[in-house]
């Protein structure tokens, strides 16, 4: 049986689906659900247990999942950048993930975890090096703790020979699609635009910032399809081992995202409008870069993947245009809840 935690999250329930397709009932699933609305993410699956995060954390120290389970997918985190209890995130990202690790060292298995492109701050080289990390958050710094400590305690033990159970620390990047509208303003741009767009008739981005014009920010946007297809590729694949950067390898502006979605909503079946045309139609809209994320903004984020690539995984991922259009139409699908 796999454990994931934050089963009922926005990548955790996409793995789920994917891991109860490949064999029903084989997921054990962890989350907390004080937010209710998240079981519909993974209502339509087939898990064999659930339990609540405090709940497990107790059993768990209390030796009762010992031998239970043969990997863990561990996805549970606050993934809230503007979170300002540290102390929280602290605990919840790092103290539990310690936990978790320590346990798969003990039972000998699998430790898939999702650390975060946040690690690596307002940087410009996005390679998985100590020298060019530096958050600019508690929550980028939480992640980027536990990098650290599986660097000293996991390569210190195996001191870098493929030895002892698999541990991998993905980096995402700027993830997007379906099952993340629990995740309220953390949610992605394309999941804001979307219902921007079906309340207002356009959607909106950040104006211009530290030497960027309006909507050229630039970022590493991946779809989640293909963020569980490498989490899949290293469960299937236990040899392989370390932290990797998990993005597309290419940086794209906002406005791509906003030519996508535009297109996606207000010209079904017509020729594709380019950035001008749907600016002078007013379907798009920038605002004034806030204030309270100035110094804290990432304006350019680009997985180098060179580590993912020399691992052995090479499908192609998915561009903007067309994971932003696949994603439309998923939202459209949706009942109105």
């Amino acid at each position: 049986m796999i454990l994931v935690t934050g089963a009922a999250g926005f990548i955790g329930a996409n793995l789920v689906h994917a891991l109860s397709k490949r064999q029903p009932f084989s997921v054990f699933g962890v989350d907390n659900m004080s937010r209710p609305e998240k079981f519909h993410n993974i209502v339509d699956a087939e898990i064999a247990d659930y339990l609540d995060k405090e709940d497990f954390i107790t059993r768990l120290r209390a030796g009762q999942f010992d031998r239970k389970f043969t990997a863990v997918l561990h996805q549970g985190a606050c993934s809230n950048t503007m979170e300002m209890d540290g102390r929280y995130m602290m605990s919840n990202n790092y103290e539990y993930t310690i936990e978790l690790f320590e346990f798969c060292q003990r039972q000998n298995i699998p430790f898939i975890y999702a650390s975060s492109a946040a690690v690596y701050g307002g940087g410009t080289v996005f390679r998985e090096e100590r020298a060019h990390e530096r958050p600019l958050n508690v929550y980028g710094y939480s992640k980027f703790l536990f990098d650290q400590y599986v660097r000293r305690h996991w390569l210190g033990r195996s001191r870098g020979k493929d030895t002892g159970p698999q541990v991998v620390g993905l980096r995402y990047f700027n993830v997007y699609g379906p099952l993340e509208g629990h995740k309220g303003t953390m949610a992605s741009v394309p999941f804001h635009q979307f219902h921007q767009f079906q309340k207002e008739g356009k959607v909106k981005l950040f104006g211009a910032n530290e030497g960027y014009e309006a909507g050229t920010q630039m970022r590493d946007f991946i779809y989640v399809e293909d963020v569980v297809k490498v989490n899949l590729f290293f469960l299937d694949h236990a040899e392989k081992r370390g932290i990797f950067n998990l993005g597309t390898g290419r940086a794209q502006p906002f406005n791509d995202l906003a030519v996508a979605t535009a297109n996606a909503l207000a010209n079904e079946g017509g020729a594709p409008m380019a950035l001008g045309e749907i600016v002078d139609k007013g379907l798009l809209e920038y605002l004034p870069f806030p204030d309270k994320l100035k110094g804290k903004y990432q304006s350019f984020t680009q997985a180098d993947i060179s580590a993912l690539r020399e691992a052995g995984y090479a499908e192609p991922f998915t561009d903007v245009a067309n994971g932003v259009a696949k994603y439309m139409e998923w939202l459209k699908a949706q009942p109105v809840r």
